[in-house]
């Protein structure tokens, strides 16, 4: 067996090609039998075995630096680089990140987590070691669904004027999440259909046999190295009109011809992309079937239950709203499934939107759907969100526009970790003038939310929303607020899902659970004004939050009971969700700890 614990590029570097091809087969069952234990992201993994296993038999880390776009598919190159012991604890408490991460690993160049961000950290990479006259590589290796982006365009229209040493790998797997759409998929389809696909190997392997180890003659066989690749680089494409050497298509799953390209790239010594397609989930049938399904897995030990989640109930409710209302428009960012957009793509497909990963692009075109009379509805992660900031601002906000935005992911997410929370989305928006945020704490709840934000708020209003599902009180009218009163002198003042971990503690105190969460009300402020003791809890950053706010209001006000604020503070890394929760005292027992003092 040549996967073994002392697995690493070193190793590598010295197989054989068979032996390498042997290895990707085991790398491949390796993946299939940790990920399903542990949960994580399998399909863009199984889809560059063959790439990592090449990339590190070409370059050296950490003298070489590779940089993985999301960061997904990094779980190979963890492997290779030393971690493959620690793969039983991959996502786990305690354990390794689902993403690059440079605090784990020397290997790890740059973290990983969002789209689009690596040919530009590369380049930021590459240009700071030419000043520090390090001639090493390096690779960002990015996705086709990427390039939906604006950043990635951004990145390669500044890479194609340097003479860096930068070596772009694009996967082109036509797939994000959801399947990739815009004219860049169909740009990237062309090329593969009308050239023929690049061969290397009689003359790669020629040049490279001239090509010495060291000497002053490097630079000679380099230069021949690159007469000899405008015999076989295409002309005329996107990549070399803006200043790419361009080497591709390529069989991503062929070993052979990935190495001698990149061996290639390595040698051209300034900006070069290597166009390669592979098959998401490649090598297990489940997956290569259905990759959406298997782009993200969970834990095999995770508990199955039957309960609607947040996201299916916005998905199924925004199509009862939509059946009456042909103003209704449905926006995704890559996201259809993972939203819970699919119901509404299916039944009213010339209203829904998938923009791909753009979600900047995605805000601004809701306001100009907005701008037509229509009400366009915008599902997107909370980490993701933040993307759009200055959209919201400047393309909504000043001019009121009507978007609603289904913010799903907010709060903590367990296991994909501090790239993935959406601990943000309510200090972001609270500070917009004129914007609405809702957080209802069921099922029950957001869809009446979603109404109100549908139909009685103007400008931005948002419903935020945690993954996964909780009924708690399925029968109550929708109220801005709910007020559990018996009488005491305490008071818990919290919103969202941690409402019901709030209402085991009834016996202690009285709970004040805001619905509509932003503006906050006056009503708010006067019933708080009534109690000595405000205990309030808020899952989202502390500084700048709720809690935040609501309790400078009542003290600029004059209150002079006792205030405490417990939230969210820094960035937690992955566990379980209800694990995050008690870490940061946000379940009933650390809330009773704060109330009683104990």
């Amino acid at each position: 067996m040549l996967l073994n614990k002392n697995i690493s590029a070193e190793y590598i570097k010295s197989l054989s090609l068979e032996e390498r091809r042997r290895l990707c087969k085991e790398l491949r069952a390796f993946l299939v039998r940790t990920v399903t234990e542990t949960g994580g992201h399998l399909a863009s993994n199984l889809g560059t075995v063959e790439l990592t296993v090449a990339l590190h038999s070409v370059f050296t880390t950490p003298e070489d630096k590779i940089v993985f776009d999301v960061g997904h598919q990094s779980y190979v190159h963890k492997i290779i680089t030393g971690r493959a012991q620690k793969m039983n604890m991959l996502r786990c408490e305690n354990g390794i990140s689902g993403f690059p991460r440079c605090d784990e690993s020397v290997h790890d160049s740059f973290i990983g987590g969002h789209s689009g961000i690596s040919i530009s950290a590369a380049l930021g990479i590459a240009e700071a070691m030419k000043l520090n006259g390090d001639d090493h590589s390096v690779v960002a290796v990015i996705g086709d669904g990427a390039f939906t982006g604006g950043e990635a365009y951004e990145g390669i229209n500044n890479a194609g004027k340097t003479d860096c040493n930068l070596v772009v790998v694009l996967n082109e797997n036509e797939m994000s999440i959801s399947k990739n759409t815009g004219a860049f998929a169909l740009y990237l389809a062309q090329i593969r259909s009308s050239q023929k696909y690049y061969r290397t190997k009689k003359s790669v392997e020629s040049i490279l046999q001239k090509t010495p180890v060291v000497g002053k003659s490097i630079g000679k066989a380099a230069e021949k190295a690159k007469k000899m690749l405008r015999a076989v680089l295409y002309n005329g494409n996107l990549f070399e009109d803006l200043g790419f050497k361009y080497l591709g298509p390529i069989d991503g799953h062929n070993l052979e011809e990935l190495t001698e390209a990149l061996t290639v790239a390595k040698l051209m010594k300034r900006p070069c992309l290597v166009h390669i397609y592979t098959k998401k989930g490649k090598g297990y049938p489940p997956a290569e079937s259905n990759s959406g399904e298997y782009h993200g897995i969970p834990p095999k030990n995770q508990l199955c239950t039957n309960a609607v989640t947040f996201t299916e109930r916005f998905g199924r409710k925004l199509c009862d709203m939509a059946r009456n209302d042909e103003s209704i428009c449905a926006v995704t960012a890559a996201m259809k499934y993972g939203t819970g957009l699919q119901y509404f793509a299916k039944e009213f497909p010339t209203r829904f939107f998938d923009v791909g990963i753009a979600e900047q692009h995605a805000v601004t075109f809701c306001a100009g759907l907005a701008s037509m009379g229509k009400i366009p509805v915008f599902a997107v992660y909370s980490s993701f969100l933040q993307r759009s900031f200055d959209q919201l601002v400047h393309d909504c906000a000043i001019e009121r526009r009507h978007i609603v935005l289904g913010i799903d992911r907010a709060g903590f997410v367990g296991e994909d970790g501090e790239t993935h929370h959406g601990m943000f989305d309510v200090q972001m928006l609270s500070c917009i003038p004129n914007a609405t945020i809702y957080s209802p704490a069921d099922g029950t709840e957001l869809e009446q939310c979603l109404e109100k934000a549908v139909y009685e708020d103007k400008g931005i209003a948002a419903v935020r929303y945690p993954r996964g599902a909780q009924e708690y009180d399925t029968t109550a009218p929708y109220s801005d607020i709910k007020h559990f009163s018996s009488g005491k002198s305490r008071l818990i003042f919290t919103y969202g899902r941690i409402t019901a971990e709030a209402l085991k503690l009834k016996q202690f105190c009285d709970i004040l659970q805001a619905v509509k969460i932003f503006p906050i009300s006056a009503e708010i402020i006067d019933i708080c004004k009534k109690y000595d003791e405000i205990y309030m809890f808020e899952e989202a950053q502390k500084s700048g939050g709720i809690c935040e706010k609501l309790a400078a209001l009542l003290q600029n006000g004059g209150y002079k009971g006792k205030l405490t604020v417990t939230a969210a503070e820094g960035f937690m890394p992955q566990a379980k969700a209800e694990r995050q929760l008690a870490l940061q005292g946000l379940d009933s027992e650390g809330m009773k700890k704060v109330v009683l003092g104990e």
